[in-house]
């Protein structure tokens, strides 16, 4: 098996994605001799809109030994518990998607079944009763989760809203310590060889650079991995009709929400992300279906502080490369790929991508068997990302506008299909392999979009009806009792992380 030998690796762009490659793989390659190079402009700008993140950032930023009050106070991060869904099934509708569990599973049946069986008494509840995580966040409050949670109630995670500047910051100091060299010069020109591999890189001052392995993350412009390469694109756009983005940030009013609002609007929809000394927004809209002065416009209506910045409009198709690993380029971020943040998900696809690159590098090396695996999974990771947000689409039952409505019509992808199928036909949550989100996300969004199973697991029905009513109302009673005791989440802040003021 033919392997090819690594000694340099040149990272090109900064920002999120390039500087936590960087410090991850400062730290995988710290006992070896692979030097790590980044090179980006101060000149150039990053998107850095992103504010909202998922769990998994937690677990990667703790494996370089940072602890989350830390970074928080560094990041001047609140928590997230969830997305607060406004709009989306239908005008005054909302619900949480929360990061945690729903009841309890028995006899290795998924309590929905449990809670779908009482609910034709009339008996049930809401299934939001029913999660620690959405309470929380209903009531504005925050606590650490106990790292042996007493039972499945009491399991629930959070992740952070943070200024992704400071944390592009906070990266690169790790990254620098680490050995990277960092190089602040503008790329002017890449040179590809025959065989499409990248040869050199040209830097604005003359220097010439080389390596046996590039890292692109030069965000939508894909420096390499498409202008240099013409590696292809993968276009989405037919289920994923938003194409544009407008965004800007204000003056935070009130206390900060431990969640993300996501509003629907007429061809879109609004983010609303609280740190601890301003707030993010963002609208994501469909250009067929609305002008960007009336996008614009319905952003700034829709916040309530003083805006601090202008606004920033952005385009962009929703897919991602054919190839993510081309030759001797690896793409990370938006140079992979582009879903929009409708579930939060740029980062996480960041982490991926860099787990990914770590698992190939056990040694000094990579083999084209390695190149295709990677291709492989990369593709079926932002195949299930794509799969759940069009899946929020394609419930709603809005009648208001053409969006709405060409959205609930469309064709959906086999992969979907088969998923949404199996829970409405018999209330199945299939995992695939390969999916950030697990069954209690695809059934927050099922239940939030009311769509419930024809039937549920006939193996119920042989319990005791009055027995699994006291069961469940303990259930609800025991997560109203642990929220009762919890401190706000603004409290949370001021006692255990606030951040200096800008």
């Amino acid at each position: 098996m033919t392997q090819t030998s690594v000694k340099r690796i040149v990272i090109v762009g900064g920002g999120t994605a390039g500087w936590m490659t960087a410090a991850m793989l400062a730290k995988h390659f710290r006992k070896t001799d692979i030097a790590l190079t980044l090179i980006d402009s101060s000149e150039i700008g990053t998107v850095g809109v992103g504010e909202a993140t998922i769990p998994t950032l937690r677990r990667f930023y703790a494996e370089l030994g940072m602890n989350d009050l830390d970074v928080m106070r560094a990041c001047q991060a609140t928590c997230k518990l969830g997305i607060e869904f406004r709009d989306w099934y239908q005008q005054g509708s909302q619900f949480i998607h929360p990061f945690g569990l729903y009841g309890q599973k028995a006899n290795g049946i998924d309590f929905h079944h449990y809670w779908m069986y009482l609910r034709e008494q009339g008996e049930a509840g809401s299934l939001d009763e029913y999660s620690l995580g959405v309470q929380l966040a209903k009531q504005h409050k925050f606590i650490q989760p106990s790292p042996k949670p007493p039972s499945e109630l009491s399991v629930f995670d959070w992740a952070l809203h943070f200024d992704a500047a400071l944390f592009a910051r906070l990266m690169r100091g790790y990254a620098l310590e680490n050995g990277v060299i960092h190089v602040d010069q503008k790329i002017e020109r890449v040179d590809v060889a025959g065989d499409q591999s990248v040869s050199a890189l040209k830097l604005q001052n003359g220097a010439i650079v080389t390596a046996d392995l590039f890292v692109d993350c030069s965000g939508f412009s894909g420096l390499l991995i498409e202008q240099a390469q013409h590696t292809g694109y993968e276009d989405w756009s037919q289920w994923l009709k938003c194409d544009r983005a407008v965004a800007v940030q204000s003056v935070r009013e009130g206390e900060a929400a431990p969640y993300t609002v996501s509003q629907a609007h007429r061809a879109g929809w609004q983010w609303k992300i609280p740190l601890q000394h301003r707030q993010g927004n963002g609208h994501v809209y469909c250009s067929k279906h609305v002008s960007d002065d009336e996008a614009a416009a319905t952003l700034t209506n829709h916040i309530d502080g003083e805006l601090m910045t202008d606004l920033r409009a952005f385009q962009f198709v929703a897919g991602r490369r054919k190839k993510a690993w081309n030759k001797n380029v690896v793409a990370v971020g938006l140079a992979a790929g582009f879903l929009e943040p409708l579930e939060s998900t740029s980062i996480a696809l960041v982490e991926t991508a860099i787990e990914k690159i770590r698992r190939v590098f056990r040694g000094p090396f990579y083999t084209e068997k390695q190149v295709q695996e990677f291709n492989d999974l990369t593709a079926q990771e932002y195949e299930r990302v794509r799969d759940f947000i069009i899946l929020h689409y394609k419930l709603n039952q809005r009648g208001d506008s053409d969006f709405w409505r060409e959205c609930q019509m469309m064709d959906i992808p086999d992969t979907l299909s088969r998923k949404l199928d199996a829970f409405k036909e018999r209330g199945d949550l299939i995992r695939y392999p390969i999916e950030i989100f697990g069954p209690p996300s695809w059934l927050a969004i099922y239940s939030g979009f009311h769509c419930l199973p024809e039937r549920f697991d006939e193996r119920v029905k042989k319990m005791d009806p009055a027995y699994l009513q006291k069961a469940l109302g303990d259930m609800r009673r025991s997560v109203a009792n642990a929220v009762a005791s919890v401190p706000g989440h603004d409290e949370f802040i001021t006692e255990n992380c606030a951040a200096a003021a800008p």
